[in-house]
């Protein structure tokens, strides 16, 4: 794939049903427009409606197919609500791509608050595990699926600057992994990735926060860059499809080489 050429569809999720959480922008949004192309029935879930509605509007105006639904991640309601959600419009769910998160301000662990904290521990733990649940209880009614979260390079090393973040998505890595044992025999799959920088609108508040930071990542980069969330989406798109199938319990890097 080059800079400015996408490549082919090949039809890796035709037929599939496919739940995105934080589509609304960066990884979640190229996600949403890629696994539409590749041929599923997105459904796209998160805070800000209006942003779900135009990308749900463009998808359509290609042929896709997709639907939005409110959802916040620090709600547990709001999760059950949106799988369920899911079910009226298809009656199944195939795939499911859990890549909402929060980032915190960043900043050393002896300076971080108690609200980050438990922002972190709200959206980037306990949303997900909420999520998983509902999306494999789901899942069982039609054989199985496929679940991918979207981790962080942050949560497989130290993470000075963002500790609470980190700490969290290495919390997550954790149950990826256990959900891939426990949920094997009845067919569903459960991966994580781990991005390493992203070009979105999260690096672009932590470079307000911490003017360099970009530049920094950058030259952490075996590559010599960050990724574009459509790289990052594509390897989503794998671990959901049909060509993964004997993939579970792993943890991709998607970092251009800054986490070997």
């Amino acid at each position: 794939m080059t800079e400015h050429t996408a490549p082919r569809s090949l039809d890796l999720l035709a037929g599939k049903v496919v739940l995105v959480t934080g589509a609304s922008r960066g990884i979640g949004a190229a996600a949403s427009r890629l696994f539409a192309r590749e041929g599923a029935a997105v459904v796209l879930a998160a805070r800000s409606t209006d942003a779900l509605d135009t990308l749900v509007t463009d998808i359509r105006s290609t042929g896709g197919t997709a639907d939005a639904v409110a959802l916040d991640l620090a709600d547990p309601a709001s999760i059950r609500a949106a799988v369920d959600h899911v079910d009226t419009l298809h009656g199944r769910l195939d795939g499911a791509f859990n890549n909402g998160a929060a980032i915190q301000q960043p900043g050393p662990l002896d300076t971080t608050s108690d609200e980050d904290v438990e922002t972190q521990f709200a959206v980037n733990f306990r949303g997900h595990w909420i999520a998983m649940n509902a999306e494999a209880a789901l899942m069982r009614r039609s054989g199985g699926g496929s679940i991918v979260n979207t981790s962080s390079i942050g949560s497989r090393r130290a993470n000075p600057a963002l500790p609470a973040y980190g700490a969290m998505k290495r919390a997550l890595n954790s149950i990826t992994e256990t959900a891939a044992v426990t949920w094997a025999p009845e067919g569903i799959r459960v991966n994580g990735i781990t991005p390493g920088g992203t070009e979105t609108e999260m690096i672009g508040e932590w470079e307000a926060a911490t003017p360099g930071i970009t530049e920094q990542i950058n030259a952490s980069v075996p590559l010599g860059r960050m990724a574009r969330p459509e790289e990052v989406a594509e390897v989503a798109a794998w671990l959901l499809s049909d060509r993964a199938s004997m993939v579970t319990g792993a943890s991709i890097p998607v970092d251009g080489g800054a986490g070997a």
